[in-house]
């Protein structure tokens, strides 16, 4: 497993601080880490020399819809997986609303069947929560007296709002039920249905894209957010809060989360405002919604504090001719799979937080978060999933340099800085990028060839 090699001279980022040295990975996993460098290469071994490019652990995205099965003109694993490592991603958990929703263990073992086959990174799945499957549940992820995580099943998902085909669980002895009876990870979307369902009448008539944060307001959000947070402390269950948005969630959880409790921010969130989704449209529709500047300067603060544990991209992607339809037809969601990585870098850059808080909230904390063993830190003895950036250039990215198969980005025509140059999985190079070549970069593998079902502790 992975090719023997040596990246020389590089900026590595690890222990929270950046270092130049060397990094040698044989069997697909990290052998040596060299401060100050001197790692002499050996016969048939692959040599990187990394001289004036940063070091990163692969990227985990905790969030993605990959829309298999049923939406291939959206994506599909094997696209969204191609789209995250030329975005440096190596290790993705994908969500289950996709067409049939995929509720059982019989879904689960279709989905990794899949990626087996046509992944070229690591991957983990959700099981759905419905009112009645608390048996598939348990099969998935144990039972409360006896946890029991299946390989490549990182968790369960809970929409309590905002749902697709059966996956709403609003009810609150579903919901008890769910939390007193099952082990591991429970992610939701918080969001209440009940104040969802009882403002829409106020903006049926409304086709102004403002419309859409205004309908799905913080308080729709922090109700659900602390009825969720109850119901973990109640019942001693893990809980992870997905796509956190709002100013007002952020300072109560900063006062209230208990050590059951984490939650998530994703790169739009922290980079676009209301001004933008005037100017950018339906591209950046996305439940919950892109909200005001107040919001987004509130999740910067608490992403830096500590009360939000790490970044997700919730790559959600429609295609164009959707998107053209305007609001409220339109329907809500982007990809960004493949950008969340250059966009934070860019925050870097321009001094918003450091290089190493991108590691810490891009790698160490969505496998701290889900327990996924290996992965998430530059150390020897962990597995070889590294990514080489560039911090000294910038890309202007358009819709036309994406993997993603609806072919757009909401980042379209902003330039970036971070660009993965090579990213590698398990020690062998997946993807690479190179100067004066196409922003998008080449896929160096075959499909299935690399990248293994995620293993949760």
């Amino acid at each position: 497993m992975g090719q023997s090699l040596l990246i020389r001279d590089a900026e590595m980022v690890f222990d929270s601080k950046v270092a130049l040295g060397d990094l040698r990975s044989t069997a697909g996993v990290i052998e040596a880490i060299a401060p100050g460098g001197g790692l002499t290469p050996r016969e048939g071994e692959v040599v990187i020399d990394g001289e004036g490019l940063h070091l990163l652990p692969g990227a985990i995205d905790p969030q993605v819809h990959f829309r298999e099965p049923g939406q291939p003109e959206k994506e599909d694993i094997g696209s969204g997986s191609m789209a995250a490592a030329a975005g440096g991603v190596t290790a993705f958990l994908d969500m289950p609303n996709n067409v049939p929703s995929a509720t059982s263990m019989e879904a689960m073992r279709a989905k990794l069947g899949s990626a087996a086959t046509n992944a070229v990174t690591h991957h983990g799945f959700f099981i759905g929560a419905t009112s009645d499957n608390l048996g598939e549940l348990q099969a998935a992820v144990g039972t409360a007296d006896e946890p029991g995580p299946k390989e490549g099943v990182c968790g369960i998902k809970v929409f309590m709002g905002s749902s697709t085909g059966n996956l709403l669980v609003d009810d609150q002895s579903a919901l008890e039920m769910i939390f007193s009876q099952t082990a591991g990870v429970i992610a939701v979307h918080a969001e209440d249905e009940g104040r969802l369902k009882e403002r829409r009448p106020n903006f049926e008539e409304r086709t102004d894209v403002a419309a859409h944060a205004e309908w799905r307001d913080s308080e729709t959000a922090l109700i659900a957010t602390q009825r969720a947070s109850k119901l973990s402390n109640d019942h001693d269950h893990r809980l992870h809060i997905l796509h956190l948005t709002s100013a007002l969630e952020a300072d109560w959880l900063a006062g209230n989360k208990s050590d059951l409790v984490t939650t998530e921010v994703c790169p739009q969130h922290l980079t676009f405002d209301q001004d933008d989704v005037a100017e950018r449209d339906t591209r950046l529709i996305m439940n919950p919604p892109i909200r005001y500047s107040e919001d987004r300067d509130a999740l910067w603060n608490r992403l830096s504090d500590g009360t939000i544990d790490c970044i997700a991209t919730d790559h959600a992607p429609h295609t164009l001719e959707n998107k053209a339809l305007g609001f409220p037809k339109a329907h809500a969601g982007m990809p960004g799979v493949e950008t969340s990585l250059p966009v934070m870098l860019t925050h870097a850059a321009d001094g918003k937080c450091s290089i190493p808080d991108v590691v810490r909230w891009m790698c160490e904390g969505p496998s701290r978060v889900y327990g996924i063993q290996g992965k998430g830190r530059l150390q020897e003895g962990m597995d070889a999933d590294l990514v080489l950036v560039d911090m000294e250039s910038s890309r202007t990215i358009s819709d036309a340099d994406t993997w993603t198969r609806v072919g757009w980005t909401a980042y379209e025509g902003i330039p970036l800085t971070g660009w993965p140059v090579c990213t590698v999985v398990d020690g062998t190079i997946v993807h690479s990028r190179t100067a004066g070549g196409p922003n998008s970069g080449e896929i160096l593998v075959e499909p299935g060839s690399v990248g293994r079902a995620l293993r949760f502790a």
